[in-house]
């Protein structure tokens, strides 16, 4: 059935939930409120968005190693209390967000870190794409967000689908790791080194 914007907004406001969460769980039952509802405590999303403004001060640095070597990754994720930080479910969580960052290469942690002039290079080349099809501005400018959009799920961990799990994206196996442990988490910053990345160019401005 079709599920309208004011239905979404509606489960939002009520649940903290994510639009997408909360038209999924509209989806998934029918267009029932009540049971949308139910749905999304179950999955422990509407848990998860409400503690999401709670300070996060405590937390673990998480390495992963791959390839013999080859790929390394350091990745601070913080919590909210020492306790939730030692635990082998925070731990696990770590590892499994490094060893994706090892393999899937983001460039940023969520789309409001990429710099704007990055967002509007994008948007440039997907309009410059299609332009020569004729259709119209308004067109132009959805097909240009579409670009964008996908440009975050390829670059941004939060929007990229999980490696291990392609049924769920990295903000979505956050969520559930909040609503599983009883506290906020958040994926401050990440840092991915691969062997010789980059040695050309240096050598190149050392010679000059």
């Amino acid at each position: 059935m079709e599920i309208s914007a004011t239905q979404v907004k509606d489960l939002r406001e009520k649940t903290g939930a994510g639009m997408m969460d909360c038209k999924k769980a509209l989806s998934e039952t029918q267009g029932d409120f009540e049971k949308a509802v139910e749905f999304l405590r179950k999955k422990g999303i509407a848990s998860a968005a409400k503690k999401a403004g709670r300070a996060t001060k405590e937390g673990a640095v998480t390495s992963y190693i791959h390839g013999e070597g080859k790929v390394g990754v350091l990745v601070e994720i913080n919590c909210e209390t020492d306790f939730v930080a030692r635990t082998d479910q925070f731990r696990t969580f770590t590892k499994d967000v490094a060893m994706h960052i090892a393999a899937a290469m983001p460039q940023w942690v969520r789309p409001d870190e990429v710099p704007a002039d990055i967002i509007a290079k994008e948007k440039e080349i997907a309009v410059a794409q299609m332009q020569a099809s004729g259709k119209p501005a308004a067109v132009l400018e959805k097909i240009a967000e579409g670009k964008v959009k996908k440009f975050y799920e390829d670059t941004c961990l939060m929007n990229q689908v999980f490696v291990k799990d392609s049924t769920k994206t990295i903000e979505q196996l956050l969520k559930e790791a909040i609503a599983a442990l009883g506290e906020n988490i958040s994926v401050r910053r990440f840092a991915r080194f691969q062997l010789g990345e980059g040695m050309k160019e240096s050598a190149g401005e050392a010679q000059g």
